[in-house]
């Protein structure tokens, strides 16, 4: 099925410092499994070809301005960023986009809050249907965390939703599988970085 790259959206869900890298907060979480997996050299290369495609970017970022915005502390998670909030400002090196995908950044579109969902919190489901756009494909880290968080609600919004399968990761191997079979169930269905670029056209 192709699908009009016009009407399509791929959402970078956390490819952020403070995630992913060694010396960012969930760095020892997620730093070497991460790096292990070759996931963001993936998805880097995935989001240009569907950019190219013609498919809309955008960026996602947790982050804690000066009067936490809109953190609620209500899971051990939102607790233990709100401790460390000042590690999470946006001017803040951890809140950074990768260097691998910096520049995709800065020429698409990047959205902060202060919630598990991307589209929590913001204007984003709003400017994307705006915009024409009812399918999204999410990549980012952690497939079980922001991913599945993100995938449920773009779901049940509205918008057909596909994890794009192999620029996703997380911690444990086995939730990253389990992740993914729940996702299989609860969204469009994932689909391999080649399978949404053949359907790009």
């Amino acid at each position: 099925m192709v699908i009009n790259a016009r009407g399509a959206a791929v959402l970078a869900l956390h490819w952020q410092v403070n995630v992913i890298k060694p010396e960012g907060f969930f760095g020892g979480m997620l730093g070497e499994p991460v790096a292990r997996s070759g996931v963001v050299g993936r998805a880097a290369r995935f989001h240009e070809r569907a950019s190219a495609a013609g498919a809309e970017l955008v960026f996602t970022r947790f982050t804690i301005p000066v009067g936490e915005g809109g953190l609620v502390r209500n899971t051990g998670f939102m607790r233990a960023v709100g401790d460390a909030q000042e590690a999470f400002r946006p001017t803040a090196a951890g809140a950074a986009v990768v260097p691998e995908m910096a520049a995709q950044a800065e020429a698409g579109r990047v959205v902060d809050n202060q919630k598990l969902s991307g589209l929590a919190g913001n204007d984003l489901a709003d400017w994307l249907s705006g915009r024409g756009v009812d399918t999204l494909f999410l990549t980012g880290v952690a497939t079980n965390l922001t991913v599945e968080q993100t995938a449920r609600h773009a779901t049940d919004l509205g918008f057909t939703v596909h994890v794009v399968s192999d620029c996703v990761t997380a911690a444990d191997e086995a939730v990253h599988a389990a992740s993914l079979a729940n996702l299989e169930l609860t969204t469009a269905g994932c689909l391999s970085a080649e399978e949404v670029l053949a359907r790009l056209g």
